[in-house]
């Protein structure tokens, strides 16, 4: 593995997601501990590097401090919401300041266009078509597939999370594999086709204690949690800033409000022994949709607004710069094992970012989106090469080509009109595709778009 010694301590990564999927999950309160990863959590031998590791090593302290990853998640984040996007600086000031301080990849990609799939397929360090799922949009998925937590708990590692929508119970989402604490915000209502809840205050406070806790003294660990606010319904609050009536000008309150307790959290952590240490990393599993493409929300389709987010790395030794090569969400879990000294399973997908957060170079890479098909959407595929971006739907039932650097809103399809370049993402698409794994899920009689003789 790469040397950390620049890091030395609390590495605090943001994902900013959704939990978009209104999944018929029980509300649970209490904090639900896993202490056998079981049998799935074997892992390689080898790092992403190819020197051998030693899993005994990642639950001891770095010579100058613990070494330790925190994931937050905020819900339906859009890039384009960020001051660097073209946003409003005061919607989201303390994100916006952070963004100042941070390594920000500005053509980050979501793994899929909803949370089930991307937070899925981020856990599961594959891309949601190489996973075991139940085949519903809100997917299960089983106890028998590795996550990449489970790997960091059998090393030794610390692990906690948190969540304030229902469908994160661990009957139902199955997120709870790897975590030695696990707890959702109480009382929360259940509706499944909306979010009537407002749930950050209390989701900060659960994640306070859980930072706070005196059993992380001395030891690693690794924290995720999913603040939803965000999530329609957008609802406006008291103690928050009102910019308006209007979809777009409540969503931009709700953003607001969520920022407030982004904060909280960022200052309870820069106000540790360990906060000098600390590498904070902000990214969102999926955007939102406001009348672009006569869609609404998120998910079934995946359309930049859907899953262009932001990506900001803070820490020590990461000098601030912006980054313009495309990247995606399949290098996240890669780069969090790497940080951990952990290797990966063999069939984890994604490259580590570690070197280019040390300053490294910044080669072009493919950057791959993946919607596998369910009971209420057809199956869609994306590959971004530089500018250029290729959507698949159905099995090769039709591609859609689009000029990024000329049409970012992705208003002028040009797959007729510049056939060589649709033959060249077309290939390219193919090359991927062949390295992705697809499995079947364990439904396959209702899933939507499947053909006659097909089996899913």
């Amino acid at each position: 593995m790469r040397s950390f010694s620049t890091l030395a301590g609390l590495v605090a990564l943001t994902l900013a997601g959704c939990a978009s999927e209104k999944h018929g999950a029980s509300t649970s309160s209490s904090s639900q501990g896993t202490t056998d990863p079981g049998p799935s959590a074997a892992a390689a031998g080898q790092s992403a590097t190819g020197a051998p590791k030693s899993s005994a090593s990642a639950a001891a302290p770095a010579a100058s401090g613990p070494q330790n990853v925190l994931v937050l998640s905020i819900d339906s984040l859009r890039a384009d919401q960020m001051a660097f996007g073209g946003g409003r600086e005061e919607v989201m000031p303390t994100l916006n300041a952070f963004e100042k301080t941070a390594v920000t990849y500005t053509r980050f990609s979501a793994l899929s266009s909803y949370t089930a799939q991307t937070l899925g397929g981020f856990l599961g360090a594959r891309y949601p078509s190489e996973l075991k799922r139940s085949g519903y949009f809100f997917a299960s998925y089983p106890d028998d597939e590795l996550l990449f937590p489970e790997l960091l708990q059998k090393a030794g590692v610390r692990t906690m999370s948190a969540h304030a929508h229902f469908y994160f119970n661990k009957e139902k989402a199955g997120f709870h594999q790897g975590f030695d604490v696990y707890e959702l915000v109480p009382d929360l209502k259940k509706n499944n086709t909306t979010d009537e809840n407002i749930t950050s205050p209390a989701h900060t406070e659960i994640i306070l204690r859980h930072l706070g806790d005196k059993a992380n003294a001395g030891k690693r660990f690794f924290a995720f949690y999913h603040l939803l606010d965000p999530h329609d319904q957008y609802m406006g609050h008291p103690e928050g800033k009102s910019f308006g009536k209007g979809a777009r000008n409540l969503y931009a309150g709700e953003l607001y409000f969520t920022d407030m307790h982004v904060k909280k959290i960022l200052d309870f952590v820069d106000g540790q022994p360990w906060g000098k240490d600390t590498v904070v990393v902000i990214t969102s599993d999926h955007g939102e949709a406001f009348g672009e493409h006569k869609m609404y929300r998120h998910g079934f389709e995946l359309w930049s607004v859907l899953t262009h987010v932001p990506l900001m790395i803070r820490g020590p030794g990461f000098k601030p710069r912006r980054i313009d090569e495309p990247r995606g969400m399949i290098d996240l879990a890669p780069t969090i094992l790497d940080i951990f000294d952990v290797a990966p399973d063999p069939s984890f997908q994604g490259v580590s970012l570690v070197p280019e957060l040390e300053g490294g170079a910044t080669p072009q890479r493919d950057v791959i989106s993946d919607l596998a098909r369910t009971s209420d959407n057809d199956r869609r595929r994306t590959l971004t090469r530089g500018n250029w971006r290729i959507i698949e739907g159905g099995n090769a039932d039709g591609y859609q080509l689009f000029d990024l650097s000329a049409d970012p809103e992705e208003k002028n399809d040009l797959a007729r009109r510049d056939r060589a370049k649709l033959d060249e993402m077309r290939k390219a698409l193919d090359e991927a595709s062949g390295k992705i794994k697809e499995i079947c899920p364990k439904m396959t009689s209702k899933l939507k778009g499947k053909k006659q003789g097909r089996d899913c």
